[in-house]
């Protein structure tokens, strides 16, 4: 089976996904760049079909260095190059305020990633301890827009988590490939702006102060992973649950940290957050791509919206 995480590199401790080759954490956003070898760029390039004849409006997008065709475009479709993706970090590195700590390459080249620890955390419980990221999304695939987001991710047993959709806070800036890459804008419009992670603060301690009855866990999970022969009504027995609802429920307990917060709406979240990241899929490198860009990675924000909802409720 062909493996979608072509090349890697990290920082600190292996990362959950098992993936990659280790380096410093105190790399540069272009060493980074060359110890994950992204360090190539893209061209727009014409195509003929027989006798010469150019193909109108559509260019091949060509990867520096071993000329291989990423995807077909259209004229107006502007690439962004690696090295703009890691230059972004710049200020931010040699101000203190990150760190490099994995990025790499999905899919061939269509997919290039860099991801930077922010230096600020907080614990939800005493011992039970989320981190900030910064994860940027250069796309070199027709229909798919660059993306930096706020990535939080739970130190005991590395999930990815999500933010909340209902934050008023914007978390995220995607842009799509019909205008120039500005990082200025980027940076203006998305802001490392504490009070987005303090607003994660709020809910995810929130969820923790908040008991969970296990009927109630059951339409939680039922909701994040349903069962087609239940669909449209309400399940209340563990029975009748999918295979992956009844495994977020046993991982209640079998999670990593399931001694945080036990029984509580936080302790079910991280449940799905858990088999999300580390259990469901064929491997380790499908499952970071459907965590990070997949269908998984909805499944989180439903789960996080869907949590809150059920909290304040009850």
């Amino acid at each position: 089976m062909a493996h979608l995480v072509e090349t890697m590199a990290y920082a600190g401790q292996v990362p959950w996904h098992g993936l990659g080759e280790r380096v410093s954490n105190d790399l540069s956003p272009m060493q980074m760049m060359q110890k994950a070898r992204v360090d190539w760029s893209v061209t727009k390039e014409n195509m003929y079909i027989l006798d010469g004849i150019s193909v109108p409006s559509k260019k091949a997008l060509l990867r520096g260095g071993d000329n291989k065709v990423l995807d077909i475009v259209g004229d107006d479709w502007e690439p962004v190059q690696n090295e703009e993706a890691f230059n972004f970090f710049n200020e931010y590195c040699a101000a203190g305020d990150m760190e490099m700590h994995t990025a790499g390459s999905l899919m061939d080249g269509k997919i290039v990633w860099v991801l930077a620890k922010i230096k600020e955390s907080f614990d939800v419980l005493p011992g039970d301890q989320v981190d900030n990221f910064l994860l940027f999304t250069n796309p070199h695939r027709y229909g798919q827009s660059l993306n930096v987001r706020m990535t939080p991710i739970r130190v005991v047993c590395n999930n990815t988590l999500q933010m909340s959709l209902s934050s008023k806070s914007k978390n995220e800036v995607s842009l799509n490939h019909r205008r120039t890459f500005d990082a200025d804008l980027v940076k203006q419009q998305l802001g490392i702006a504490h009070q987005k992670f303090d607003q994660y603060k709020e809910f995810a301690q929130f969820l923790a102060n908040k008991k969970a009855k296990s009927a109630d866990v059951i339409q939680f999970v039922n909701k994040v992973f349903p069962h087609s022969n239940t669909k449209g009504r309400d399940v209340k027995d563990y029975e009748d649950l999918s295979p992956s609802a009844k495994r977020a429920m046993d991982a209640r307990q079998s999670q990593p940290g399931a001694e945080y917060a036990e029984g509580t709406w936080w302790n079910a979240l991280n449940a799905v957050t858990y088999l999300v990241d580390h259990e469901l899929g064929r491997s380790d490198d499908t499952r970071i791509t459907s965590a990070w860009y997949g269908y998984n990675a909805k499944r989180k924000l439903i789960a996080v919206n869907t949590a809150i909802e059920m909290a304040e409720a009850a």
